[in-house]
């Protein structure tokens, strides 16, 4: 189980993300795409004044169950230790331990 505030902090994360979200994207747009060579510039200044927190890149995934960060399987959003159990028990339907 992962610490309590961890998970309440990586949430704050995703809000203030999406948040921003709208904003990022229009400003990297005018960084890509502009038409004199000062918009750019001042378009990554804004993007650097926005929260740091405001960029996806981090936002960790962690499992549904219990918070745990690390050995995450996207697809099913459990982590690896979580997905095993579950496994075992028969949990997840179409899925079954290997053995040969």
């Amino acid at each position: 189980m992962a610490k309590k505030s961890m998970i309440a902090k990586d949430q704050q994360r995703r809000e203030v993300v999406a948040r921003h979200a709208e904003r990022r994207a229009q400003l990297k747009e005018t960084a890509r795409t502009a038409a004199t060579s000062d918009e750019p510039a001042a378009a990554q200044a804004a993007l650097q004044r926005l929260p740091r927190d405001a960029s996806p890149t981090r936002l960790c995934n962690r499992d549904v169950a219990d918070g745990r960060p690390r050995g995450h399987l996207r697809r099913f959003g459990l982590s690896r230790i979580r997905f095993r159990e579950m496994a075992h028990a028969g949990e997840l339907p179409g899925i079954r331990k290997s053995s040969w």
